[in-house]
């Protein structure tokens, strides 16, 4: 199987690599314990100057079995391009667009890129709600959860071990400029690579999921979805390219999980749980005129 590392290491070719201060551990619980192995696996394999993702990684994801195997999820590294290296159009295109939505700073854009920090199934669910015009929470979708759960672990596993190829540095580790999050959040990254961004890959997997579920409401479900990818680059943790390699990842995995039986069942019960939920909605969710309106206008 050809990979961006056939021809040499990739780390002499990408751009910005992150450097070494040794090796922290990541856990996770028993039902992830098969495909976090593997991510370890890679972490050591690679060297000490890898580390593995911080806390808020997408490891979570592996709580849940996912649908593909290990040697599935390896492929798609085959879609991805490599990394951009320091100089090329890609590379002068990301800081171009990181250094001109520094100014977005304080704006409602800002604020949504804020908001779309959160990268659990609650956190997915409340940023598509306008797009599938009803709340749904976990709570009262635990069907649709337990399939997202399930996906997360393929999209997550990944896009995580691309991460770990390239070691790509995140945009304020090169230039320097202001980010949307907390300090604390801010510091949760310095370890984590940017390319690709795992944000970006769960943010579209779930898109595609739910249109696929509600393909009426494809369209605002994948715009939205979109806009979620994007609000990494507003909020200056991701540059476009580590987005744009995650939506190809997303829809990598999305494609191959179709011939999974167990998760075309999931789906199944999804989409019958979704019907029963949106015959009983009664309400519009909020906020959402001023979502579009901040939405109507392209970040960059």
């Amino acid at each position: 199987m050809s990979s961006p590392s056939s021809n040499g290491s990739p780390f002499s070719k990408a751009r910005r690599i992150i450097p070494s201060k040794g090796a922290r551990s990541a856990g996770c619980d028993n039902r992830g314990l098969k495909t976090a192995s593997v991510l370890i696996a890679i972490f050591a394999a690679a060297g000490p100057a890898v580390h593995p993702l911080p806390a808020q990684s997408i490891l979570r994801a592996l709580r849940e079995p996912g649908y593909l195997t290990p040697e599935q999820t390896r492929e798609v590294e085959q879609v991805v391009p490599p990394a951009p290296a320091t100089g090329d159009p890609r590379y002068q295109a990301d800081m171009s667009i990181f250094q001109e939505t520094r100014s977005l700073k304080g704006s409602a854009r800002w604020k949504l890129a804020q908001s779309d920090n959160d990268l659990s199934i609650a956190g997915r669910l409340h940023a598509l709600r306008c797009a599938l015009g009803m709340d749904l929470t976990p709570g009262n979708a635990p069907k649709l959860a337990h399939l997202l759960a399930r996906a997360d672990s393929d999209a997550g596993a990944a896009s995580s071990a691309i991460k770990v190829l390239y070691r790509h540095k995140r945009p304020f580790q090169v230039d320097g400029g202001e980010v949307c999050l907390s300090p604390v959040g801010k510091a949760e990254l310095e370890h984590s690579p940017d390319y690709p961004s795992g944000h970006a890959t769960l943010g579209w997997d779930t898109g595609s999921i739910l249109a696929e579920l509600l393909p009426d409401r494809a369209d605002e479900i994948l715009a939205r979805a979109r806009a979620f990818g994007q609000s990494r680059v507003v909020c200056g943790v991701h540059d476009l390219s580590a987005v744009q390699a995650g939506w190809m990842i997303a829809s990598a995995v999305f494609a191959m999980q179709q011939a999974s039986p167990v998760f075309r069942a999931d789906l199944e019960a999804a989409k019958r749980e979704l019907e029963t939920l949106r015959a009983a909605s009664k309400t519009k969710p909020q906020g959402c005129e001023a979502e579009a309106e901040t939405l109507a206008k392209s970040p960059y």
